[in-house]
C-alpha cells in the first residue's frame, strides 16, 4: 500500500493526526485537507515540514 501517516511535529516530537493518508490538497494559505483510504478527513492549518514516503511519513508543523 502506498498510503502515508500524517503527523503534526511540536518540541520536535511527531503527534499522529491521520493513518492511511491518500489525500494531501491545499485548502488555502497554510492550510492542507488530508482524506484517509476511509474517507475521514481532517483540514490542518500548518505548513509542510517534509515527507519521507519510504517511511510512510507526512510532517507538518504549525508557524
Amino acid at each position: 500500500m502506498c498510503e502515508a501517516n500524517a503527523y503534526i511535529v511540536q518540541d520536535n516530537e511527531e503527534q499522529l493526526l491521520l493513518e492511511s493518508v491518500d489525500i494531501v490538497e491545499p485548502e488555502g494559505p497554510d492550510s492542507w485537507r488530508i482524506v484517509d483510504i476511509f474517507g475521514d478527513q481532517k483540514i490542518i492549518k500548518a505548513r509542510i515540514k517534509g515527507m519521507n514516503l519510504v517511511d510512510h511519513k507526512i510532517l507538518f508543523e504549525r508557524e
